[in-house]
């Protein structure tokens, strides 16, 4: 007897797409996305993990720690599960409600937490204060890059010196030749994770007008200029990395 197929797995891409269109955070992305994030970014699960241990050393007592594009909420419950402050409040925020309803129960399952409030709202809009840690894991990648200053200016401004914020992307190398190689080398990773040669072009040609890199370079510049302190590269798996800024 054949396995009926697990709901849970992406196979969103695995067929031919008469009409491949844009990638957005949608009901059937929502219901297969930590199966979708933990096969397609190299390092993830580290990421999370580390983002939690992070949090827990900067975060202040009466704080805010926000989590700016939270998806299933998988940094933030990382982020709660080791910082002992119980004057600490932990907000996500996401635009997707799809994804802020598979938040809620994860959260329900996992960790019930007095101090989370799970947000629907556009980050580019809502006031952020008294942050003193802010996890944007794999978002800014989505956020056009002429908003994208204007965002971290705001988080500055929401810091006290000390704080920090968490930022993971997917970079673009400034030589070619190995940029591309990154490229391949991070296609190689998703076939050895069980994605067809098809399931990787169509979902790279739904990103590439959404998800928009930038270089390790640009991004340290402009953490700078916006008024954090220190910055670089804590972590880096293929051409996917995380960055810590000290306000």
């Amino acid at each position: 007897m054949s396995k009926s197929p697990d709901p849970t797995r992406d196979e969103l891409f695995a067929e031919p797409l008469a009409q491949p269109e844009l990638f957005t955070f949608s009901e059937s992305v929502a219901g297969v996305f930590p199966d979708m994030i933990n096969r397609s970014v190299p390092g993830y699960a580290t990421v999370v993990a580390m983002t939690g241990v992070l949090a827990a050393q900067h975060a202040r007592p009466d704080s805010i720690i926000y989590d700016l594009g939270c998806s299933w909420g998988a940094s933030l419950l990382s982020a709660a599960r080791k910082i002992d402050y119980p004057s600490c409040q932990l907000i996500g925020i996401d635009n997707s409600e799809a994804m802020l309803k598979r938040a809620r129960l994860n959260f329900q399952e996992q960790l019930s937490d007095q101090r989370v409030l799970l947000q629907a709202s556009d980050i580019m809009d809502i006031q952020l204060e008294n942050a003193s840690v802010v996890i944007l894991n794999y978002t800014l990648q989505f956020v056009p890059i002429k908003h994208r200053e204007t965002l971290l200016r705001r988080i500055r401004n929401a810091m006290q010196p000390g704080d920090v914020l968490i930022l993971s992307e997917k970079l673009t190398l400034p030589d070619p030749q190995l940029n591309d190689y990154l490229i391949e080398l991070h296609h190689n990773f998703k076939r050895q994770q069980g994605y067809s040669d098809l399931e990787i072009a169509q979902k790279r040609q739904a990103l590439e007008d959404v998800l928009i890199p930038e270089t390790r370079h640009q991004h340290v510049e402009r953490l700078h200029q916006v008024g954090f302190s220190r910055c670089d590269i804590w972590f880096q798996c293929l051409n996917f990395a995380s960055l810590i800024a000290i306000a």
